[in-house]
């Protein structure tokens, strides 16, 4: 870059701040301070702000301003789906706690979901919640069918990224939903990637709940969003006063949710042109590492139905790791790491059954907003020397 910084090329692991969400958040961390609960002019202010950004957050995925619970992040997001059902539930926690059980309360998600998923779901399965983990094909799908066969009728909820942080690959939520919704499942899914990359719709999605993290969205860290549709009811985690409906106690941070708002603003006007930027860079990156290293490179994810920037690929013979050591001009992850000479597979990779040999050779390279054609061609060209 110009300024002597790596290319950045990790969209998927954080965005920088859009300058106009921060020209948005800049007057509620100085002048506009009041607290969304006052009454008095200065709370009028900030409550007048979170509610506008609560609408835009809603226009982005389809939703009604009262379905948006903002959170501390996408990782309290997807706790409060995940264990606020099974806290809802006559038979949940606190009917266990009292000499009850919670073998009714079974729960499917996937073998390649974030850990803010996966977690929440261990805790639930060490105080008794059945849980099935469903696997995946060699592109990290599931199979819809085969989803169907494993619910029964203790299944209470169904947790299924949106698409994968890794490799990409999109999830076939519709068909998933289209089951729950006959069976009288709740279905949660992690949408943190998704949004602000492809057009989200919960309506035409199905779903009752839905994950969002700020910072996947050019807007800070510290703050997301939790899709809850009308009807859904949701024990909160934190306790205490009324807010967010009283669904999310503690004082609003208002000028992160009005940076959520505006970035949730600029993603909705960007489609359709921003997906196709996206999958045009993702693309020529791909095509310039393909024509320079054939067979030595082997794509990971569905090579369609994936993100538009997301680019993750094995380069054989080489272990990921150790190969973006050597390339500090470039940021980016890798799906493999190094501790003591020995090298370790991502669980994402393994479930999808790509053979360790391959697999450590695995790099993830996310574009972006901000990313430029002259980035792409650069990076190309530094990987392949340093691969050749």
């Amino acid at each position: 870059m110009s300024d002597g910084r790596p290319i950045y090329l990790d969209y998927n692991a954080t965005t920088p701040i859009d300058p106009a969400v921060r020209e948005a958040m800049l007057p509620y961390l100085s002048d506009h301070f009041g607290n969304p609960s006052s009454t008095h002019a200065y709370g009028k202010e900030a409550h007048a702000a979170v509610e506008t950004a609560r609408r835009q957050v809603a226009d982005l995925i389809g939703a009604e301003p009262d379905e948006i619970v903002f959170t501390g992040g996408g990782s309290e997001a997807s706790n409060q789906a995940i264990k606020g059902t099974c806290l809802t539930r006559p038979r949940g926690l606190l009917a266990r706690l009292f000499g009850g059980s919670m073998k009714s309360f079974h729960i499917i998600t996937t073998a390649v979901e974030h850990p803010a998923t996966l977690q929440p779901i261990d805790f639930l399965l060490r105080l008794g919640c059945p849980v099935t983990i469903l696997p995946v094909d060699r592109f990290g799908r599931i199979d819809a069918e085969e989803f169907a066969l494993k619910t029964i009728g203790q299944t209470r909820l169904v947790s299924i990224m949106h698409s994968n942080n890794e490799v990409g690959t999109l999830m076939p939520i519709r068909e998933v939903a289209e089951h729950c919704r006959v069976a009288g499942i709740l279905l949660h899914t992690d949408c943190a990637q998704s949004i602000g990359k492809v057009p989200v719709n919960v309506r035409e999605l199905g779903v009752d709940l839905l994950t969002i993290a700020g910072h996947k969205l050019y807007a800070p860290k510290g703050i997301g969003a939790l899709f809850v549709r009308r009807g859904v009811a949701l024990e909160p985690l934190i306790h205490g006063a009324g807010h967010e409906g009283g669904r999310r106690a503690g004082t609003e941070n208002v000028p992160y949710i009005v940076g959520l708002g505006k970035a949730a603003e600029i993603a909705a006007a960007s489609f359709p042109a921003a997906t196709e930027r996206l999958k045009a860079l993702r693309d020529r990156l791909h095509y310039k590492l393909s024509v320079a290293l054939g067979e030595k490179l082997i794509l990971n994810g569905h090579p369609e139905l994936r993100l538009p920037n997301t680019l993750n690929v094995n380069f054989v013979g080489h272990v990921g790791s150790e190969l973006l050591e050597k390339m500090p001009g470039i940021a980016a992850s890798t799906g493999s790491s190094c501790h003591e000479g020995k090298v370790s597979q991502s669980p994402v990779l393994c479930a999808m059954g790509v053979p360790p040999e391959v697999g450590k050779g695995a790099v993830r390279l996310s574009v972006g907003r901000f990313t430029t054609e002259e980035e792409v061609d650069r990076a190309a060209e530094m990987l392949v020397t340093h691969c050749t």
